[in-house]
């Protein structure tokens, strides 16, 4: 946490106490827990916004993979004119 240790925790709380006084501090405490912990969460929706718009940068989009599966795919109709012919060819030469 910070680089801080036990020894300097109870220095700052030392002096805190001296100079906010015992009726006040746990108030100065809640105060700053509570706006640490509003930033942590600012940060976090910031580090998220961040994450979707670079995912949405990064996704590729759906028409350039139609699109190449189209002209690498042969038409059905070739496909099924050469299946004929090299089965009916095989039929005719050997007849069993």
């Amino acid at each position: 946490m910070f680089g801080i240790g036990v020894q300097e925790l109870i220095i700052i709380a030392i002096i805190a106490l001296l100079i906010v006084g015992p009726k006040k501090l746990p108030d100065l405490a809640k105060t700053l827990g509570k706006g640490f912990r509003d930033f942590k969460n600012a940060t976090e929706g910031v580090g998220e916004d961040l994450k979707d718009a670079l995912k949405e940068e990064e996704e590729p989009k759906a028409d350039d993979g139609l699109k190449d599966s189209l002209l690498l795919k042969k038409p059905d109709t070739e496909e099924a004119k050469n299946e004929a012919s090299g089965d009916d060819a095989g039929k005719k030469q050997n007849p069993t």
